[in-house]
């Protein structure tokens, strides 16, 4: 549970989904909180989410296991491509994950309810299981730098989430790959000053848990996202930077996975707008209702492609003490 910036920033059977109302209408453009993560307990959102069927919720526990089992040596991307359509229509809830105790209480691991970063990372944990015993211990390798507490967790973008998992071999960064010369290299800035933000605060971090330093990233300018969107594999990880502003301790504040189909490139997230849920949307449409942001302008996308953990890692929820883990195998 913590994310709550971000997003505002669980094949063998599945039972059709039953019809639904029309389709909301595409979320206006809007403003979101400062950071990724904090207590949902600090954020306003229902405590209970809304009951919607989603690929998961049909399966009895002997399936899913199944499921997860079943085809777990195809390409990582092909697995996230399953995993993540399992997630369709499934509710989105503010920072539903926590560590079952201490300052944020809410589950280690739910397929009821995601944000953003949660329908990520449990995407990425369901993918890289060879099995549903190893789905904690990944999860909780995306989810921590190390030890799974609250002050451990990866709750800043740039700073931790991002590094901590291309340093443990579970990312690389494909951005340049695919945009070449209109790649950008930003940066984000974080400075005792910015800690001391309303937003930053929220986070409850000890002040020795509070990152600071300049971080480097690879970017897409907005306007020229589209240009080369139909070249991203399916699976790869978009995320959504904006502009840096010094009391906000990130500026990546959405992010969601890259799905090609009939010819158009689509988003797969967790949407907090109008959608309310998780749901596939025209990336071109999705781009539009963010060059309108106007009180924290959008500035482009970033790319990651996900790598399986060495083998005998996969079940480990820690890297290797005293270095880098090698890059995975997609």
């Amino acid at each position: 549970m913590s994310l709550w910036g971000v997003c505002a920033l669980a094949l063998l059977s599945q039972s059709p989904v039953k019809p639904s109302a029309p389709p909301a209408a595409v979320p206006p453009a809007r403003a979101v909180p400062a950071s990724l993560t904090a207590p949902a307990h600090l954020a306003a959102s229902p405590a209970t989410p809304p009951v919607r069927e989603n690929g998961w919720s049909a399966l009895t526990l002997e399936q899913r296991a199944a499921l997860i089992a079943e085809q777990a040596e195809s390409p990582l991307s092909e697995r996230l491509l399953g995993m993540s359509e399992k997630f369709l229509n499934t509710p989105y809830v503010l920072s539903p994950l926590g560590e079952g105790q201490g300052v944020d209480p809410d589950p280690t691991f739910r397929l009821d309810a995601v944000d953003c970063l949660t329908f990520v990372e449990e995407t990425l944990a369901l993918g890289m299981a060879h099995g549903e015993p190893e789905v904690p211990a990944l999860l909780e390798r995306i989810r921590y730098a190390s030890t799974p507490t609250y002050e451990d967790r990866n709750h800043l973008m740039e700073a931790q989430w991002l590094p901590n998992n291309i340093k443990k071999g579970l990312l690389v960064d494909v951005t340049r790959k695919y945009a070449k010369q209109d790649t950008v290299a930003v940066t984000k800035t974080l400075t005792a000053h910015t800690w001391q933000s309303k937003s930053s605060m929220a986070l409850q971090l000890p002040r020795e848990r509070q990152p600071v330093g300049t971080f480097t990233l690879d970017m897409i300018p907005l306007d020229k996202v589209l240009e080369h969107a139909r070249g991203v594999t399916s699976g790869t990880i978009l995320v959504v930077m904006r502009e840096d502003l010094p009391l906000k301790a990130t500026r990546i504040t959405h992010l969601g996975f890259v799905v090609q189909k009939k010819k158009r490139t689509y988003l797969r997230h967790a949407s907090r707008g109008g959608y309310n849920r998780v749901v596939d949307e025209d990336l071109e449409t999705f781009l539009a209702r963010n060059a309108r942001y106007d009180k924290w302008r959008v500035t482009g996308v970033s790319l990651f492609e996900a790598r399986r953990p060495p083998a005998t890692l996969a079940s480990q929820p820690t890297a290797p003490a005293g270095g880098s883990a090698d890059v995975g195998t997609p």
